[in-house]
């Protein structure tokens, strides 16, 4: 009996507590990221969430010193710049399927250093906005014949608006194997460091 009016009086004060606490305030955009703002169209959620998704994993991989592009944690996996091209290649390689008329960027397919890892990320991502841009909301909702490097897990056909989002969750697929090399390597991922 004593704990449950120790648990009914701790569940009134955690109630009065929160009824008295302030309003969370609004949380501004950063200016330097302008996805976060609002949108009114799927071209602008679609950009935004790309955007958003090449910054995270731009940001992870540009914590990792350029001598440790070589590390991988066991012989059998991936150096962390071969996964971080990995990410890189498949991006172009979808991108390229979707049948816009961007021209895609040319990329060292086999880059090691982190330098030119680092600036195929950038361009295939600039060129995935390019994409997004000049297909317009038709166009992404439209169905197309899967790329060929797809048909096998995604079906004969498919909305380029699927293909966009399987990338991207690709994408965090690989930032969540690469969070393991940098914490091996002591270092903090830029998302689950607190302020």
């Amino acid at each position: 009996m004593l704990h449950i009016r120790i648990c009914v009086t701790l569940m009134i004060t955690a109630g009065f507590a929160a009824a008295q606490a302030p309003p969370t305030p609004p949380v501004a955009v950063p200016p330097n990221l302008p996805f976060m703002g609002p949108c009114s169209n799927l071209t602008c959620e679609m950009e935004n969430d790309w955007s958003r998704n090449n910054a995270m994993f731009n940001g992870l991989a540009g914590v990792m010193p350029p001598e440790k592009f070589t590390f991988k944690p066991t012989e059998a996996q991936q150096t962390f710049g071969e996964r971080v091209m990995h990410v890189a290649q498949v991006n172009l390689m979808i991108l390229q399927g979707l049948g816009a008329k961007a021209p895609a960027p040319k990329i060292d397919m086999n880059a090691t250093s982190k330098t030119d890892s680092m600036a195929a990320l950038q361009k295939v991502g600039d060129y995935g906005v390019a994409v997004i841009r000049e297909l317009g909301a038709q166009g992404l909702t439209a169905r197309i014949d899967s790329p060929q490097v797809t048909a096998w897990f995604m079906g004969p056909n498919m909305s380029r608006q699927r293909a966009l989002y399987f990338l991207m969750m690709h994408t965090q697929d690989t930032y969540g194997q690469l969070v393991v090399y940098l914490r091996l390597n002591g270092i903090v991922p830029p998302l689950s460091r607190q302020p």
